[in-house]
């Protein structure tokens, strides 16, 4: 990153890089509230219980803190279920307001679902109390024909607009800013799919929707294409169908935790963004939900794993992987629930995960694992030890600045030492700077202070710890 030449141990391993190579979005950090209901169950496990919107206590103060305290935190509001949720607003108003049912021969398992204006409003004073940036997903199955039970998952026919306009025309949206149109319909699909030149088809009659409700292009929320994995015959056929100015960016989601996956992934990033760089260099890649174990699989591993301090060495590996490849958003499966939420489903006391990012800087630029600030001299350094025997000695001097007052930062260094309680990786309970990081009587989120260090030092990096290190007034010459 920028210069750096960083001694570890008795090794010299030294960053040579004058220029950015990737850039990302100032809400990088992004989290997924869902729609699924307690009775969704995999593996004899029903890992949601009340954690889905329509059951989520929204009122819960450590919640509604622990979002408060990103100020502002991206919220994606959908997954699975949002291309079956009917809005009871317009003429729909008046019919049963139901929510999700096990159906034997419906989507994913499911009936369809009523979002009442109940529920609407309250998340909308959800998202405007705790400054959250929203990113609403709409149903793009609204008015297509679904398959003759030939076997086949595709949907045809053009999408109805009407409950989107009625939602969207009832309520003023203040608190989103973007809207995602489907999730995982593309390309082969899930359980069901739409036609590449169809769905293009829809995308431009969302966009003039959205600009006739919205004239002020300050205020007018961008599309996002469909949330899915990347096929490029079918992406380039969706791209060509509208080109530019429609949609802002395309999500794909990814699910793997185990560490043999950790190098595959570089190859998924990469080819999506050479494939958006391509044939859509005007859009941006998303990473739309990644946590850890697919469909909470491995119920072991998942609840073991992913509310625990091991779990950050995958999630920061990503989070710095995505950015490298240029995508601007990073999305969370999920804030909680699932057995991988940042929070504990029942109590919402944060798991490790969540402080991890609460320290992330949210506006970057990325250099592999290093981060410039967009508008300050500020240097985010992310070091991980994966050992759990041996200490590091990490040296930062400023390779292309050596004789520059401000190599090392003229401040003092911030440092946040991240390690497991009882110095057990499997621990759900995350220590900074030796001090546990609990909720006690107060709903609060604890304070997370730095431990202040002369920046012509060391960074000591522990066995099996995690650390940030902010170097203030850093003058690399990659930042400039």
């Amino acid at each position: 990153m920028g210069n750096l030449e960083i001694a570890l141990c008795c090794t010299m391993v030294s960053w040579f890089c004058t220029a950015s190579i990737a850039t990302t979005d100032d809400n990088f950090i992004c989290v997924a509230l869902d729609w699924w209901p307690s009775s969704k169950c995999n593996y004899d496990h029903c890992p949601w219980g009340q954690a889905g919107i329509f059951t989520l206590d929204l009122e819960n103060k450590v919640l509604s803190n622990a979002v408060k305290a990103f100020n502002p935190l991206r919220i994606r509001i959908g997954g699975s279920l949002h291309d079956q949720l009917v809005y009871q607003v317009g003429n729909t108003s008046s019919q049963s307001c139901r929510p999700f049912q096990h159906k034997k021969d419906g989507l994913l398992g499911y009936s369809a679902g009523y979002l009442t204006m109940e529920t609407w409003d309250q998340l909308n004073q959800f998202a405007n109390q705790t400054r959250a940036k929203v990113t609403f997903g709409l149903n793009a199955l609204t008015g297509r024909r679904s398959p003759s039970g030939n076997g086949s998952i595709l949907w045809v026919g053009a999408w109805n607009l009407h409950n989107a306009l009625d939602l969207m025309n009832s309520y003023e949206i203040n608190s989103i800013s973007l809207l995602i149109s489907g999730n995982e319909l593309c390309s082969n699909g899930v359980d069901a799919k739409v036609g590449a030149e169809q769905y293009g088809k829809d995308m431009i009659v969302l966009k003039k929707l959205v600009k006739k409700l919205y004239p002020d292009p300050n205020t007018e929320p961008k599309l996002l294409g469909p949330g899915g994995f990347l096929d490029e015959r079918w992406f380039k056929t969706y791209l060509t169908v509208f080109g530019r100015r429609v949609i802002s960016g395309y999500l794909q989601p990814w699910f793997r935790h185990d560490s043999q996956y950790l190098d595959q992934i570089a190859q998924v990033y990469g080819y999506l963004s050479s494939t958006i760089k391509e044939y859509g260099p005007w859009t941006d890649a998303w990473v739309g939900e990644s946590g850890g174990a697919y469909n909470v699989k491995a119920r072991r591993e998942s609840k073991i794993v992913s509310h625990s301090f091991s779990d950050g060495f995958w999630f920061l590996d990503q989070l710095g992987m995505s950015s490298s490849f240029n995508h601007k958003v990073f999305c969370r499966q999920s804030l909680v629930g699932g057995n991988y939420g940042l929070l504990n489903a029942t109590t919402f006391v944060p798991n490790p995960d969540y402080y991890t990012i609460k320290i992330l800087p949210q506006k970057l630029f990325v250099f592999s694992y290093s981060h410039c600030s967009k508008r300050k001299l500020v240097i985010a350094l992310l070091l991980m030890n994966l050992s759990n025997s041996t200490t590091f000695k990490v040296v930062v001097s400023n390779v292309g600045n050596p004789h520059e007052h401000s190599s090392r930062g003229t401040t003092q260094r911030e440092e946040y030492h991240l390690t497991p309680r009882d110095g057990n990786i499997r621990s759900s309970v995350v220590r900074l700077n030796g001090t546990p990081m609990v909720i006690t009587d107060s709903p609060n989120i604890p304070p997370m202070n730095p431990k202040l260090v002369d920046p012509s030092l060391p960074i000591t990096v522990a066995p099996s710890s995690i650390v940030f290190a902010i170097l203030r007034d850093f003058n690399a010459r990659a930042c400039s």
